[in-house]
């Protein structure tokens, strides 16, 4: 038998869940069996939905052999991916990094080792503020992810009640305001809200833009601003209202703005000056900055702080190119 106490890092999560964590070579079906005829929460047997609580003590009746061939090992092959990331911002709660261009935020079938989640597991285990456990299964993780060639700032979550609360203020649209900054092909000269709607196109890995009621499709809403406009081309802040993939370079497109550098949504002529130029074959969009407001616990105190990340070497030098020092 085995007995796990719950704490913050557990909380207010399904036991179905907790367990999948706890025995990630445990076969479904088994997690049921267990939670049915193995398993009591404060000596009661629970269903599989049952909301874990801070200090719920949680028996598992398995054979120790059993336990162990079901469990996570404790090992931490995150550790092997070179760190390419800055941080931005670190406490006790929230980690808030630089991510380059090119790097994954999450693996693919391309790309499963060297990601920005598997970057930063391995930086707060060299650290000392994560540790692999079988009990432990709690891992750090970002609310908000970025495309491979979009770089900028990603924010995880250190603990569990701090990434909870940090996935609810991404969700509510109010704590957590996300500025990203483009060049456009293209003259912007006055601030615009642009708004639609969106649907995937999974074959091209594209989006298409709907009307802003159209039934059935996902809504999508943008603010941008000219920052400089220069001989044809358009410093643009765009901020998200809501977060759909691929969102800015749809909607920028969608009024004649082509992001340069993006093969997807941008326009030829643009991207061959970006290339031709500056050697610039990725979309120039960097995600620049994050402003706190209305903060729930435990994040009060970020409340009217704002983050920014700089470009890189490579995309400082293009916008000092077309649009001098700003």
């Amino acid at each position: 038998m085995e007995i796990i106490h719950i704490g913050a890092e557990h909380e207010k999560q399904r036991v179905d869940r907790f367990l999948r964590k706890l025995l990630p070579n445990a076969p479904l079906g088994r997690i049921y069996k267990i939670i049915r005829t193995d398993l009591k929460v404060n000596g009661k047997r629970v269903k599989p939905e049952h909301i874990l609580s801070l200090n719920d003590e949680v028996k598992l009746f398995l054979p120790a052999d059993l336990m162990e061939a079901f469990a996570r090992e404790e090992k931490s092959p995150e550790k092997k991916a070179k760190k390419q990331f800055t941080v931005v911002y670190e406490d006790d709660n929230i980690l808030l990094v630089n991510k380059p261009k090119g790097l994954l935020t999450h693996g693919d079938k391309t790309e499963k080792k060297n990601t920005l989640v598997n970057q930063v597991v391995g930086y707060l285990v060299d650290k000392g503020d994560y540790k692999f456990s079988r009990i432990n299964t709690f891992v750090p993780a970002p609310v908000n992810r970025l495309d491979r060639n979009t770089s900028g700032l990603v924010i995880f979550g250190k603990n569990n009640v701090a990434l909870q609360a940090l996935n609810r203020m991404i969700k509510d649209k109010e704590s957590i305001k996300k500025y990203y900054m483009a060049i456009a092909q293209g003259e912007l000269r006055e601030e615009k809200i642009l708004r639609s709607t969106m649907e995937k196109d999974h074959e091209q890995n594209k989006i298409r833009l709907g009307a802003e009621d159209e039934e059935g499709l996902k809504y999508m809403e943008t603010i941008i601003r000219p920052l400089a406009v220069n001989n044809g081309f358009t410093l643009v802040e765009a901020q998200l209202v809501t977060g759909r993939t691929h969102q800015i370079r749809a909607h920028l497109a969608s009024q004649k703005l082509y992001i340069i550098g993006d093969i997807k949504y941008g326009s030829p002529s643009g991207n061959a000056y970006a290339k031709k130029n500056f050697g610039l074959t990725t979309q120039f969009l960097h995600a620049y900055k994050l402003a706190f407001e209305k903060c729930p616990s435990p994040f009060e105190y970020l409340n009217g702080k704002a983050f920014e990340a700089p470009l890189s070497e490579e995309l400082e030098a293009v916008k000092e190119t077309i649009f001098g020092n700003l």
